[in-house]
């Protein structure tokens, strides 16, 4: 019998990421200090023969939203007959998610393949003492992706900024249009402790001549670093229409609209020859680009104990706060509910638990599985009990995921896990085996 090729690719992929996972990554590292330039980067880029130069890009940065906008936009041009992928993270239960051709999960193996030419370079980079021997865990996944791109020969590829944007491994694609979907605070001992620091971190995707797309006003904190930045670089500022009261998908279409517009204007055209324009964006391409861990609806049990579960990423509370809003138009999640929440050490835990305080009738305070940065369940749930939230503590996920839905069966109440995407890695499973 021949050998199955996906476990053949799987095996390829776990022994790259063994010589992956020996590099810094930022993303579960305690953050006290960050890279002061891209050096590393282009080092890494240039030695593997710039593949990044090979796509037309879309770049796209902001603190909520980027994943959902950047799937609109790449299924929107699937949809019309283009080539092209996305680039995303974090990823919820597999390293793969994060790179997507044509709307799919790259496969095993091509992604190992790329993490493997990326660590040749890197390795030759350390013999010769160039700077990409300081290149990060992320540096390198970001150049794997680029190399996956490259290979399959697309045309467009949408990027979505890991962390801020300025000096983001990312900043090495020349995006045509970058796109700000929103400024919040956070990261704050690394992008700045005000939105206006934070824009302009997020606001370095800009390159000069290309098309801005925010929904951030020209009058916001924020969205005044935007514009001036823009009129810097000579760059036309698109600010998508959006409703006060929208939800948040009616948010993220609007700007993924203005992108396919600005595409039209700059007579970039479907296969079949019509400009692109907002008019993609249709109900299959929304169904399309629904990704894992945002507002996902699962129901569990059966007849009069059956109880609905939202699971959402969110862990800004300005986030938070649109989730639960959205929600409560919806007769399922009209009512409280039950939380179970996990955070990073480096997020507002008392403004998130505020905003829940205000639709839970209690929560369990877990941990955010294998982050180095996670702020403890015990720290988290006194936090929560102080703002008077009724908070139990239980370290562990899938123990605290369960004891979650005996407290919402009790409530007659709705579960929400919510607070990081890892969390709903480890937990999103945990459905099937109740």
């Amino acid at each position: 019998m021949s050998p199955d090729p996906a476990l053949i690719g799987d095996r390829a992929l776990t022994e790259a990421s063994a010589r992956l996972d020996a590099l810094t990554d930022w993303e579960r590292r305690p953050r006290g200090a960050m890279r002061v330039d891209l050096e590393p980067m282009r080092d890494l880029a240039g030695r593997l023969d710039h593949p990044e130069r090979a796509f037309r890009a879309i770049h796209v940065a902001g603190t909520k939203g980027k994943g959902s906008v950047s799937a609109l936009i790449e299924a929107a041009l699937a949809s019309a007959g283009l080539k092209v992928g996305r680039y995303a993270s974090p990823h919820v239960e597999h390293v793969t998610e994060r790179v997507s051709l044509q709307g799919r999960d790259v496969e095993a193996g091509t992604l190992a393949d790329a993490v493997t030419r990326a660590l040749d370079a890197y390795e030759a980079a350390r013999r010769a003492g160039t700077a990409a021997a300081n290149a990060t865990w992320f540096d390198l996944l970001t150049a794997a992706a680029f190399l996956v791109f490259r290979d399959a020969g697309l045309e467009w590829a949408v990027v979505e900024v890991g962390l801020g944007g300025r000096l983001d491994s990312t900043n090495v694609v020349d995006g045509e249009i970058a796109v700000v979907t929103n400024v919040g605070l956070e990261h704050t001992e690394i992008l700045g402790s005000t939105r206006a620091a934070i824009a302009g971190e997020k606001v370095g995707v800009l390159k000069r001549g290309a098309a801005l797309v925010t929904t951030l006003a020209r009058d916001d904190e924020a969205g005044r670093v935007l514009q001036a930045r823009a009129d810097e670089l000579g760059s036309p500022v698109v600010r998508s229409a959006v409703d006060p009261v929208a939800t948040i998908e009616e948010t993220n279409v609007a700007l993924a609209a203005a992108v396919l517009d600005q595409l039209g204007r700059k007579s970039v055209r479907a296969r079949s020859g019509r400009l692109l324009g907002a008019a993609l964006i249709d109900a299959e391409v929304r169904a399309a680009a629904r990704l894992p861990g945002r507002m996902e609806r699962v129901k569990v049990g059966k007849g009069p104990s059956r109880i609905a579960i939202v699971f959402d990423g969110a862990h800004v509370p300005f986030n938070l706060a649109a989730v639960l809003s959205d929600l409560a138009r919806e007769p399922d999640f009209a009512g409280p509910c039950v939380a179970v929440v996990a955070l990073a050490a480096d997020k507002d835990a008392g403004g998130f638990l505020r905003v829940l305080a205000g639709r839970a009738s209690a929560a369990v305070a877990t941990s955010v599985p294998g982050a180095l940065r996670g702020r403890p369940a015990a720290d988290l749930g006194a936090t929560g009990t102080a703002l008077g939230l009724r908070t139990e503590v239980e370290a562990d996920p899938r123990r605290a995921f369960r004891r979650g839905l005996e407290l919402a069966r009790e409530a007659n109440a709705w579960l929400l896990v919510t607070g990081s995407l890892y969390l709903m890695g480890a937990l999103r499973g945990e459905v099937h085996a109740i």
